[in-house]
């Protein structure tokens, strides 16, 4: 794909995005707006109940009229809310027109008491984010609120702000009177509704850019999350991963895992031929977490194959790797590593440590014990640092367990550590177990011990079991 169509593609998807985000908000303001339609049908019934209470002095005809119809009004958004998804758009509209027609009736009624009520359609068309809605739901609500004034000299109980008589019927509605009450009562409340729906109207026009800077940045949240998810991947796919690694040669078993951890990580580990006699294991752990780490482990990783498979020795590989790391290290990222090269025909074994957990070595018929040795400076930390090789003989059986910090610093709910003796206690369970199940039983271990708590760094292993330069052991 073109780099111009892959932006549109990126750009059409944010808008698809943005898009559904109102249209959700849309349907949860349909559900809003509907249930304080049913607060005001439960006042014009409360209005009703007065009247008949003479709490209301109004006609009985008018409220036996107005008041159903009022109701009506107010509750048939509710009853076709069924077919919501039908009318669309369409529905909203439909809630303001039963709104502004059911305070319209109850208006004329009882209009001294329901001035305040004429807000309701423009503070309930803010909550979609929509000025056109807005507009419209003013131009009616001033429309009906006049009419309704008007009405209101002639019907109902009648506002004594309008008239010199306390009831409609005892009125005279001059034109004197006529004008006066337009003057100076219903244009006044217009107004005050036009301001109104201005301050209204601000508001949800910032509302509305909040909410899509919101969804925007949720977008490209995502996008992150995806693009980390991929990279998690690709970091996975580098490390090798089928088992056996060398089903040609009987001389040893190596098995490794990786359980990465929410994040991007630095983790790795790696097993490789440098030649037919010759294994090189290396496990490592890049300081830090996210793109960076993972970017450093892939350099990390390269540069330490390479001198290896150029026949140096591990101390060799981590001097010329250290040189490397340091060059252009301006985020100051280090690694700390653990390299081996076993003789496969002898059973010889050279390692290095590069500030990395000390591994354990068990001896065939033996427990698991710590392989301690004094570690060097980590790779990548100051250069020109040198790098002590340490060698023993590995005897047919005996088997090497490495591993990196996400292991021992394991955490559960409590705060406390999996720790080294935990480890060296789940690996002396059963000793005797393939390096194939040891790996997995110390990740259940791992697992049940951590319980439900959150997984903060990778859980790195790496397995060893050397059978013999021509002697096949058995478990």
């Amino acid at each position: 794909m073109r780099p111009a169509a892959r932006g549109r593609g990126v750009i059409y998807m944010e808008k698809e995005r943005i898009n559904s985000i109102f249209l959700e908000n849309e349907r949860e303001a349909n559900r809003y707006s509907c249930r304080c339609l049913q607060v005001m049908a439960l006042i014009a019934a409360l209005a009703w109940l007065l009247n008949l209470l003479n709490i209301f002095i109004v006609p009985p005809l008018v409220m036996n009229i107005g008041m159903p119809a009022c109701i009506f009004f107010f509750l048939l958004p509710t009853m076709l809310r069924s077919k919501m998804a039908m009318l669309g758009e369409w529905f909203q509209y439909l809630i303001m027109g039963c709104c502004i027609l059911g305070i319209t009736v109850l208006s004329i009624a009882i209009p001294k008491h329901t001035v305040l009520a004429w807000i309701a359609p423009v503070l309930l068309s803010c909550h979609y984010y929509s000025r056109r809605l807005t507009a419209s739901a003013l131009a009616a609500s001033v429309i009906c609120l006049n009419a309704a004034g008007i009405a209101s000299l002639y019907v109902g109980e009648g506002d004594p702000n309008l008239m010199d008589a306390f009831h409609a019927e005892d009125a005279v509605i001059t034109p004197e009177v006529f004008k006066e009450a337009v003057l100076f009562f219903l244009l006044p409340r217009s107004a005050i509704l036009v301001g109104m729906a201005f301050v209204c109207m601000t508001v949800a026009k910032r509302t509305r850019s909040l909410l899509e800077r919101q969804a925007a940045d949720s977008s490209a949240r995502q996008r992150i999350e995806t693009e980390l998810n991929v990279a998690t991947q690709i970091q996975a796919d580098m490390l090798p991963r089928i088992f056996p690694a060398f089903p040609e040669h009987r001389e040893f078993d190596v098995y490794a895992s990786m359980t990465p951890a929410k994040e991007v990580g630095g983790d790795f580990y790696d097993f490789f031929l440098v030649d037919n006699d010759h294994l090189a294991i290396v496990i490592a752990d890049v300081s830090g977490k996210g793109v960076p780490a993972a970017l450093f482990m892939v350099i990390a990783k390269t540069l330490i194959k390479n001198h290896a498979q150029n026949r140096e020795s591990p101390g060799e590989v981590f001097r010329q790797t250290n040189e490397q790391l340091c060059e252009g290290n301006d985020a100051g990222l280090f690694v700390t590593a653990w390299m081996g090269v076993l003789e496969i025909s002898t059973g010889k074994f050279t390692y290095v440590n590069a500030g990395h957990n000390p591994p354990l070595l068990r001896h065939i018929g033996g427990n698991y014990e710590w392989l301690r040795s004094k570690p060097d400076f980590v790779l990548a930390g100051m250069e020109e640092m040198c790098y002590r090789e340490n060698m023993l003989t590995l005897a047919p059986g005996d088997t090497l367990y490495l591993y990196t910090d996400g292991v021992t610093e394991a955490t559960n709910r409590e705060q406390r550590l999996f720790g080294e003796d935990r480890l060296q206690s789940a690996l002396n369970e059963q000793p005797d177990l393939p390096v194939y199940e040891l790996l997995p039983k110390i990740k259940g271990c791992i697992d049940s011990f951590v319980g439900e708590a959150e997984q903060f760094d990778d859980i790195t292993m790496l397995g060893l079991k050397y059978r013999g330069g021509s002697v096949e052991i058995n478990g």
